[in-house]
C-alpha cells in the first residue's frame, strides 16, 4: 500500500496556516499541522481526515530536528509560520523585535526546510511553499522590521530555487497583501484591539485566511513539472502595500 502525499503545514494553530490545513487535507493530503499551541493544532487535526497534530516552535532548531526525524515522508512543506511585532519607525523601534521578527519569519523557514529537504527530494516530486507577503516586495513607513524580515524570506525562497534546479522539488512563494485575520493586526499592536481594527478600517473586502490557503492549495496542485514561482496575490482595494482604498 502507498503512503499518503503528506504535507506540513508550520503556523497551523489559525489564521492563514489553519486554513491551508483544511484546503490540503481536502486535496487529500494526509496533514501533519505544527504550532507552539498544542491545544489549537489537537482540535483542528480531530476535525480533519487523516491528519496529525506535533507542538513545535520552529526558531527551536533542536526541536525542529527531532520532528524532521519523526516523519516517515513529506512531499509538500508550507512554511507560514511569521509574524510581525509593532509599527515604530526605525529611529525608535526595539531591535528585539526587530530580531524576534527574524527569527520566526526567516530562521524559523530556514530550520524547517533545511531538515525536512531530504525528504522532500527522496519524494520525488516534493514542494516548498513560503509564505512571504507583499511587505517581501515593497517597503513602507513604520514596517521597518516585518518588511526587512519579509524580504529576507523572499530572497531565501528565490535563492534556494535556483540553488535546487534540477532537483525534483519546487520551490513557491505565495506573497499575501491585505489579509483580516483573528490574530495578525493584533498581535503586531499587541492586544490593541482598537488598533488593530483600524488597519481594516472601510475596507470592504479585504482578503480571508481561506482566499489566501485557497490559492496555496492551487499552487501545489498544479502538474509536477508546473513551478508558481510567486504569486501576489491583494484584495482588489488595494493596489499596492501604501495605496488602499477605503469607503467613507
Amino acid at each position: 500500500m502507498t503512503a499518503a502525499r503528506t504535507a506540513v503545514v508550520t503556523g497551523a494553530s489559525s489564521g492563514i496556516g489553519a486554513a491551508t490545513a483544511r484546503k490540503l487535507a481536502e486535496a487529500g493530503y494526509r496533514v501533519i499541522l505544527t504550532a507552539r499551541r498544542k491545544e489549537r493544532i489537537e482540535a483542528l487535526a480531530a476535525e480533519l481526515p487523516h491528519a496529525e497534530a506535533y507542538p513545535l516552535d520552529v526558531t527551536d532548531r533542536a526541536a525542529v530536528d527531532a520532528f524532521a526525524a519523526s516523519l516517515d515522508r513529506c512531499d509538500v512543506l508550507v512554511d507560514n509560520a511569521g509574524g510581525a511585532l509593532g509599527t515604530d519607525p526605525v529611529a525608535t523601534a526595539d531591535p528585539a523585535d526587530w530580531r524576534a521578527m527574524y527569527e520566526v519569519n526567516v530562521l524559523g523557514v530556514l530550520n524547517v526546510t533545511q531538515a525536512l529537504l531530504p525528504a522532500l527530494t527522496a519524494s520525488g516530486d516534493g514542494t516548498v511553499v513560503v509564505l512571504s507577503s507583499t511587505a517581501g516586495h515593497g517597503t513602507y513607513e513604520g514596517g521597518g522590521g516585518y518588511v526587512a524580515a519579509k524580504h529576507g524570506a523572499h530572497v531565501l525562497a528565490e535563492t534556494l530555487r535556483l540553488e535546487l534546479c534540477g532537483q525534483p522539488v519546487r520551490v513557491i512563494e505565495i506573497a499575501p497583501g491585505m489579509v483580516k485575520t483573528d490574530e495578525f493586526a493584533l498581535t503586531r499592536f499587541r492586544g490593541d484591539e482598537a488598533k488593530a481594527a483600524k488597519v481594516y478600517e472601510g475596507v470592504a473586502e479585504p482578503l480571508t485566511a481561506d482566499d489566501v490557503a485557497d490559492t496555496i492549495a492551487w499552487a501545489v496542485t498544479r502538474p509536477a513539472h508546473v513551478n508558481i514561482d510567486l504569486l501576489v496575490v491583494r484584495p482588489r482595494a488595494q493596489a499596492s502595500n501604501t495605496k488602499v482604498h477605503r469607503e467613507a
